[in-house]
């Protein structure tokens, strides 16, 4: 069996100048003429806009997440009676909420981590100026099984005795945020 490897040339949408990829990356901003850009599943460069936190400090490096409203419809089932869990996971889930998925290279412990203290503690998304970002790793098809992932890590840290946990999690599509 012989493999083939095809490299593919990934040059600016805009003015068409080589972008210098890392080998893990998958969403870039043109050096020369600011273009903002990612990569999909199937290879294709295509545009995407890239959003700056207001409170990114110029000296330190953004860092990227893919972020989306989702809306969570949750059937949650314990082994006592209705109780104080069960008021605080209906009340939690019962507006839309801002699901953060980390788009840079690090550790699950960290995603998770990350992603229930910003889904709980969103903060103020408020464009600012670009500044340098750590290299986006995850693509946004990486996005709906961690947001499904932090509803059932969300759901498994409350105290009670949870038996089941069913829900329905809907997503609008997911933007590129910089945050500090």
């Amino acid at each position: 069996m012989t493999l083939t490897v095809e490299l593919i040339p990934l040059n600016c949408l805009r003015c068409d100048l080589p972008i210098p990829a890392e080998v893990e990356e998958v969403a870039w901003i043109c050096r020369n003429c600011g273009a903002s850009m990612t990569l999909t599943e199937v290879g294709e460069l295509i545009p995407c806009e890239i959003f700056f936190a207001a409170d990114l400090s110029p000296r330190q490096k953004g860092k990227p997440f893919w972020v989306a409203e989702g809306k969570v419809k949750l059937m949650r089932e314990s082994y006592t009676a209705i109780g104080k869990s069960d008021r605080e996971a209906e009340a939690f889930w019962s507006r839309p909420r801002l699901f953060f998925v980390p788009a840079y290279q690090c550790e699950l412990q960290e995603m998770l981590a990350v992603g229930i203290h910003l889904l709980t503690n969103p903060p103020s998304l408020v464009r600012g100026p670009s500044t340098d970002f750590l290299p986006v790793t995850h693509s946004a098809a990486d996005f709906r099984p961690f947001a499904e992932f932090l509803v059932i890590a969300l759901e498994a840290a409350r105290k009670d005795k949870v038996k089941t946990v069913h829900f329905e999690l809907e997503l609008q599509p997911p933007v590129l945020w910089i945050l500090p």
